[in-house]
């Protein structure tokens, strides 16, 4: 799953920075940086050693503070976030997948961990 959302995210990023950068130049930069994380635990998860494990748990914690934190500020300040991007809006342009995927990451790690 993660890393079907990770290239969803990474494309949506790409297209949205070479087609309409002005339009919210904001947006698409912190999709583009939501694009990065989600190819980062997407690896991390994939190689499943103590390291990677800890990597993929901070990409998946700075998921979920990001997808919470740029949703909340898309509904304060929606001018800056005038198409969806993956974390708008809790993430409503993907169906809401942002916000449940990281909870599910992390609740997947504690599932696979050792001892």
């Amino acid at each position: 799953m993660y890393g079907v959302f990770a290239l969803a995210a990474t494309a949506r990023a790409a297209v949205q920075i070479a087609t309409q950068f002005s339009v919210a130049p904001v947006a698409y930069v912190l999709s583009a940086v939501a694009a990065i994380i989600y190819c980062a635990a997407t690896f991390a998860l994939a190689k499943a050693t103590v390291l990677s494990r800890r990597v993929a748990t901070v990409a998946i914690l700075v998921e979920l503070v990001g997808v919470i934190t740029i949703g909340a500020f898309s509904y304060a300040v929606p001018e800056d976030f005038p198409d969806a991007t993956v974390w708008s809006h809790f993430g409503q342009g993907y169906g809401f997948v942002p916000l449940v995927l990281p909870v599910l990451g992390l609740l997947w790690l504690r599932r696979t961990a050792k001892g």
